[in-house]
């Protein structure tokens, strides 16, 4: 029986071991690798739905859609004060904080200096400038080729910002546009919407 009970435990041993070799315990995947897997999806569309920051009203909606030559940006927001607002791209997907601080700085992965969008030197982030009517409306509408859904340039899970001021494209770190009035975070989209 001592000799059966010794054998049994050694042939268990022996599958313990094969199974931890042949590593099939839990395995995390490393940044790298998370973004590789991120990289098989082929997103087409993504949006972000602005929400409004304490004291403030600002709402709207911010689709990203991918192009022949990039990535079309369309915004359409309510409940601004007339004029020009910066409209950023930031860092964090993370829109929590009653001033959007949480969302932390634009979205810059290159290390660049800040600079408006048709700059050949700018944060992958700036996106510049959405213009309010009279009514508080802004509608904003362009082709952007640094952003992307996939690689070092990934919007995906990162938030869109507006801020109370304009950007004046010169200011570092972010253009001196003041307070952040609406923030939402970026994420994959269906291609059609009824």
């Amino acid at each position: 029986m001592t000799k059966k009970w010794t054998l049994g435990i050694g042939i268990l041993s022996v599958f313990i071991m094969i199974f931890l070799l042949t590593g099939c315990t839990r395995q995390e995947r490393s940044p790298e690798e998370a973004a590789g897997f991120m990289e098989e999806e082929d997103i087409q569309k993504a949006v972000a739905v602005l929400h409004p920051k304490k004291g403030h009203d600002v709402h709207g909606t911010v689709t990203f859609t991918k192009m022949e030559k990039g990535i079309k940006v369309v915004a359409d927001i309510k409940g601004l004060t007339p004029g020009k607002h910066g409209f950023h791209i930031h860092q964090l997907g993370d829109c929590r904080a009653s001033d959007a601080s949480s969302a932390g700085g634009h979205f810059n992965p290159d290390n660049t200096s800040h600079g408006a969008p048709t700059d050949e030197e700018r944060h992958v982030g700036d996106l510049g400038n959405v213009t309010a009517d009279e009514n508080g409306k802004a509608h904003y509408e362009r082709i952007d080729t640094y952003i992307a859904f996939q690689g070092a340039h990934s919007i995906i899970g990162r938030a869109v910002v507006v801020h109370a001021g304009e950007d004046d494209f010169t200011s570092q770190p972010s253009g001196a546009a003041g307070p952040r009035v609406a923030c939402g975070v970026i994420g994959i989209a269906q291609e059609k919407t009824s």
